[in-house]
This record gives structure tokens, C-alpha cells and sequence, in this order.
């Protein structure tokens, strides 16, 4: 949803679905009060298993789902998922993998919504603490972070 250029050779999109969804949003100005998201992956796979070698990339966008209440019918669940119960453990593992796949000296972006779950909460499971972000707070909602990985202790696990 963030790409400018989907379609680049430079993009790898991933999720762990891929299909067409109608739901109630009454928001987006259609009469039939629906939304219709299509979610296409060029990859389907599970962040926290990822199937890339070690140091497959030099940039890596973690954007998992952030949220763990939402409706049957939420739109906002339909497009960008839901975490379960063990969502700690889930972004933990995502956040190792991540950083698996990223080679020495790449960059981890991480976007993460706020909405029901504290950025606090979440960074505590990140290896370790972001170079810079916006940390604009729970008002504005979603903020983007990077992280480094250095070369001198690139190989270190969270």
C-alpha cells in the first residue's frame, strides 16, 4: 500500500494472502458503502519465516499487521491483516528475520501503527533500538524507523 512503483524490479512485495476482498466502508464515498481491496503479492510467505538466504537484501520494509481487535467484517483488518494472540512472539521472529535477510551495512524500515498497540511495546522486541524515525506519538498514528545493520556486530541475534 506504501509503494509508489509496485511494478519496479527494484519492489518484492509480500504477504501471506493473496485475493480480492469486498467490505463495508462507508468512508471511501461509494453509494454501496463498500470497498473492494485487492491484495497481490509478488511472494506469498509467512514474515516470520522467511524464504530468503541470509543476507539476501540491502533493504528491508517490516510492515506487519498491527492490530489485534478488529470487526469480522473491519476493513482495515481485510487489507493489512490482523495479529493473533502470541502477536509479542510473531513480531519478535519477524523482526529476527528481517534481520536475517539483511546483509551487513543494510537498512531495516519499520512502519507501525499505534492505534492499539504502544510503539514502546513493539521496539522492545526489535534487535536493537532505531537510528532515527518519526516519533510524532498515538495522535498521528504511524511512524516509519530505521535501523542499521552494522558490520561489526551485524551477525549478533535479538
Amino acid at each position: 500500500m506504501m509503494y509508489f512503483d509496485r511494478a519496479s524490479k527494484d519492489v518484492l512485495f509480500c504477504d501471506n494472502r493473496q485475493e480480492t476482498l469486498t467490505v463495508t466502508d462507508r468512508s471511501h464515498g461509494k453509494a454501496d458503502g463498500t470497498r473492494t481491496i485487492n491484495i497481490a503479492p509478488d511472494t506469498i510467505l509467512d514474515f516470520k519465516a522467511l524464504p530468503f538466504p541470509d543476507k539476501s537484501f540491502k533493504l528491508v520494509v517490516f510492515d506487519p499487521p498491527h492490530m489485534v481487535r478488529a470487526g469480522a467484517r473491519s476493513w482495515l483488518a481485510a487489507k493489512y491483516g490482523k495479529l493473533g494472540v502470541d502477536w509479542r512472539e510473531d513480531l519478535r521472529l519477524g523482526f529476527s528475520e528481517c534481520w536475517r535477510v539483511l546483509d551487513h551495512e543494510g537498512t531495516l524500515v519499520f512502519k507501525w501503527n499505534e492505534t492499539q498497540i504502544p510503539l514502546s511495546k513493539v521496539l522492545a522486541l526489535a534487535p536493537r533500538p532505531p537510528l532515527f524515525g518519526n516519533t510524532s506519538g498515538r495522535k498521528n498514528g504511524t511512524h516509519w524507523l530505521c535501523f542499521f545493520k552494522h558490520r561489526e556486530i551485524a551477525d549478533a541475534r535479538p
